[in-house]
Order: C-alpha cells, then sequence, then structure tokens
C-alpha cells in the first residue's frame, strides 16, 4: 500500500497544508500562488498552449485513433529545487553516468565485471541490445555514453532515487528548454523574484561535447551532423528543434554516403566530410549491410568507416545494454565495481523475477508492485498493481508464468508531489525529473534542472507523456 506522499511545496504529505509547514525554496512560490486568482492561472495555461501550438512542439502517438500528433500538456506551476538538493544530484549523477561508461567499455572489451561476477554473462550476452560488432571496438576516448537521460525519483526530503537510465536515444530535452522559455515570457514577474539557473546553455554544452568526440582525423572545426529517422517519427520536432539550436545541418540517410571508409554529406556545394553523428534512431537501422538489411534509414557503409575511425557515432553503438532493467538492478554493485566509491545515488529495490525465490515473492504481491518488462519504455508493458483490476493482475500474471526472465517488479514507490494547476484549481500530482547527463572527452556537462514529467490525473503514478502525463519548468535556485 503506497504511504502519503512527499509535498515538496509542504513538506508533509499531500493534504496535510499548514502554511507554517512550506519549504523554504517554495516560500515566495507559494505567496505568489495564494495570491494569484484562479482566472489569472486559466489565462496563462491557454496562451502557454497557444505557444506551444504556435511553436509545434508536439510528440506522435502511434496507434492512436483520434490523432497522430498531440500537444504534451505543460503544467504552469515550476518545481523548485534548493542549490544544495541539484548538488547533490549532480554529484551522484556524475558518478552513474561514469560507471555506465565503465561498464560498457567493459562488457566489450575485457568483461572484468563478469569474470569478478558482478553481473550474470548471460544477461550480457543474450540482451537484444548486446552488439557483437562492438566487440575489442575502439571507440573514441572509451565513452559509450555521450547523452544520458536518469530519470530521478523523490520520496523524501533527501530520498532521492534512479528509476531508469536511458542512453539509447534519450528524448525530452527539447521540453526542458521550450518549457523555460514559455515560463520567462508568461510570468516574468516570478523569475524576478528568483535566482533561477539557467538551462538555455544546454545547446552549447551539447556542441561543446560533440565537438570533444571527434576523430584524431578531423580538423580543427569538426563538422556535426543530427541524424533523425524523419519527419514520421515520435521525437521528429525535437530533432529538428535541436539541430537549429545547434546549428548543424538535420540529416536523413539519403543525405549522407561514405566513401573509402569517410562518411560525406551531400551539399550544394559538394561532398563535405562528417565528423560527428549525433544519431537518433536505433542501432537496428543504422547500416543495412551491418544490422538490418530493409532499413531505408540507415546508411550503407556507416559502420565500417565508424569501425577505421573517421567518424564519431554518439551515442555509440550497443549502448541500450544500459537501459535493460534487468541490467539495472546490478547498477549499485557496477558503480561500486568501476569507481571504488558507494553509490551516491540509489536504486529503487528491484526483484528480478529471473530469480526462483524473487519470481514467488512477486507473484504472490503482483496487487502490491509495479512490475515491468525489462526492456519496455514509456510506460507500457508495465503492471501498477495497487491501481489495476483484478482481471489486468490475473493477465499479467500468465505472461509474468510464460517469461518471467522478461520482468523485474519493484515496491510501488509514493513519488513526491509537486503543486500544479489543473481543472480543480491547484492540487499536488505526482513527478519525476529527468536531467541530461553530456559525457564528452574533456568533462561531464549537466544543466541544473531537467524535464519534469507530472502525472496529471489524481492519483497516478504514471508521468509518461505517451500515458496522459505532462510537464513542468524545473527551478534550480542559485542561491
Amino acid at each position: 500500500m503506497a504511504h502519503t506522499a512527499f509535498d515538496e511545496m509542504n513538506g508533509g504529505g499531500a493534504g496535510q497544508l499548514e502554511p507554517a509547514a512550506v519549504r523554504e525554496a517554495y516560500d515566495i512560490l507559494k505567496s505568489w500562488l495564494d495570491k494569484t486568482p484562479p482566472e489569472h492561472f486559466n489565462t496563462r495555461r491557454s496562451q502557454a498552449e497557444m505557444l506551444f501550438r504556435r511553436i509545434g512542439i508536439t510528440f506522435a502517438v502511434y496507434g492512436a485513433n483520434e490523432s497522430t500528433e498531440r500537444l504534451i500538456p505543460f503544467d504552469i506551476i515550476p518545481r523548485v529545487l534548493t542549490k544544495p538538493e541539484w548538488d547533490f544530484l549532480e554529484r551522484g549523477l556524475k558518478q552513474r553516468v561514469t560507471a555506465l561508461n565503465a561498464f560498457i567499455n567493459d562488457i566489450y572489451g575485457a568483461e572484468e565485471c563478469i569474470k569478478a561476477g558482478i553481473i550474470p554473462p548471460d544477461l550480457v550476452y543474450r540482451n537484444p541490445h548486446y552488439r557483437m560488432e562492438m566487440r575489442a571496438f575502439d571507440v573514441p576516448h572509451d565513452l559509450y555514453v555521450h547523452i544520458a537521460g536518469i530519470d530521478i525519483v523523490r520520496t523524501g526530503e533527501k530520498d532521492f532515487f534512479v528509476l531508469e537510465d536511458n542512453a539509447r536515444t534519450p528524448s525530452g530535452v527539447s521540453y526542458m528548454l521550450e518549457n523555460r522559455e514559455v515560463m520567462m515570457r508568461l510570468f516574468p514577474e516570478l523569475f524576478s523574484r528568483h535566482r533561477v539557473a539557467p538551462v538555455e546553455n544546454y545547446p552549447d554544452a551539447l556542441l561543446a561535447t560533440l565537438r570533444s568526440l571527434a576523430p584524431a582525423s578531423a580538423t580543427r572545426d569538426p563538422t556535426v551532423v543530427l541524424l533523425t529517422p524523419g519527419r514520421y517519427n515520435s521525437a521528429f520536432y525535437e530533432h529538428s528543434f535541436l539541430a537549429d539550436k545547434l546549428g548543424v545541418e538535420l540529416v536523413e540517410a539519403g543525405d549522407l554516403f561514405t566513401k573509402d571508409e569517410v562518411v560525406y554529406m551531400r551539399t550544394t556545394e559538394g561532398p563535405r566530410r562528417v565528423d560527428v553523428i549525433y544519431r537518433r534512431l536505433d542501432d537496428d537501422f543504422l547500416d543495412p549491410l551491418v544490422f538490418r538489411p530493409d532499413s531505408v534509414l540507415g546508411v550503407p557503409g556507416l559502420m565500417n568507416a565508424y569501425e577505421r575511425g573517421n567518424v564519431t557515432l554518439s551515442n555509440a553503438v550497443g549502448t541500450g545494454i544500459s537501459d535493460d532493467k534487468a541490467v539495472y538492478s546490478y547498477m549499485p554493485e557496477i558503480v561500486k565495481f568501476f569507481t571504488g566509491e558507494d553509490p551516491i545515488l540509489h536504486n529503487v529495490p528491484t526483484h528480478r523475477c529471473r530469480e526462483k525465490d524473487a519470481f514467488s515473492y512477486v507473484m504472490d504481491n503482483l496487487k502490491d508492485l509495479v512490475v515491468k518488462e525489462v526492456n519496455g519504455s514509456g510506460g507500457y508493458g508495465m503492471l501498477v498493481g495497487p491501481h489495476a483490476t483484478r482481471r489486468e493482475i490475473d493477465e499479467f500474471a500468465k505472461k509474468l508464468r510464460h517469461a518471467p526472465d522478461n520482468f523485474i517488479a519493484q515496491p510501488t514507490l509514493s513519488l513526491s508531489t509537486c503543486p500544479t494547476f489543473v481543472a480543480s484549481g491547484v492540487a499536488p500530482r505526482h513527478v519525476d525529473l529527468r536531467p541530461f547527463v553530456l559525457a564528452g572527452a574533456d568533462e561531464i556537462r549537466i544543466v541544473p534542472g531537467g524535464l519534469t514529467r507530472v502525472a496529471l490525473k489524481e492519483g497516478s503514478l504514471v508521468v509518461n507523456s505517451s500515458q496522459g502525463g505532462g510537464t513542468k519548468d524545473t527551478w534550480v535556485l542559485d542561491a
């Protein structure tokens, strides 16, 4: 049974509001909320929606009958984090991404973590995202994960947990940037009363990271491109948005070709050598000569140029193994093994259904647990036991019995809540946080904040946009 959620504005459980209990970071915001009439919020929310429609910031929903393009609901009340809270998260994020890079580099190389029994070999070798093509592959600077979105949940004043690691093609950063832009336009008076750390330098940080990863053969001014599957991809808006912000070309497969193990881009002035490809498509589609032969989204010969060290792919091929939720369950041991330090950010306690005792426990307690597919994403393929019907639990139990190795289970965490403007007024809603971590050859960069996702339905713990969640601006106070 879920406990009363920690409320980030009021400190205690949601619904236990006492003015004296307001946490210091929210003092000004709480006062502003109390003094601002509801019609002002309604007006500003309508203006925000109009801005997002004008910008064209949408995402695709595959299989939806009513529409293929939607706006992600935007909540106009910001989430506020203090500088000490952010400093703690930043240290933990840097440690985790450092360990992720060391782990992936190791499993395609020396395999020390497998030899030491840190992780079972079958979880690596049988993983659908493990790429034999990357065995003994010399990736630039031994870095596989250059751009990571680490999902963080909070359950108390000082209790932060990593819920998921996203290293294949993490998305959502465009919403972080656009949310801030809209908030600054709609609520300048609120900004003037806070010292909010900026996020708008993210494109500069991303470009600096990508350039630092260029091959040794590149010029002093390496050419970076963003490779998209095309306009029918669910995140195409973000692809075009980022290419524009970075000042790089947005390319599709037909815009690139290889010659003599070098990648070139077709331009009106003739072929131009490409040094770094920020790719937003999965491994399977990158090169039809190596992976799926039916792919029309990839570039023939790309992997050969990559292997020869003539182009950098970001993120590296084979990073998807770190997104696996069974691999996630070993991250505390992985962090300790590769950094020699105890994890700063802890995992959510996880039951591996592939283990006999864990499987029995999960089957006996489905009504109280969250069960996830190890390769699932976007809130799909999961069971939230406390909110499921008897029939849903019984049907999920059949899936578990059929393929227990494909699932992990976790306790139903009571995610923290933040004030959110909903139809009934201002009310607490559950949130998570996706900070974006950039690991370059020179340093690890993290802009303060990230994408706060909010479950708009009362009591819901599912924040994913594909499942009806929305987003908020995330304020990290500079002082």
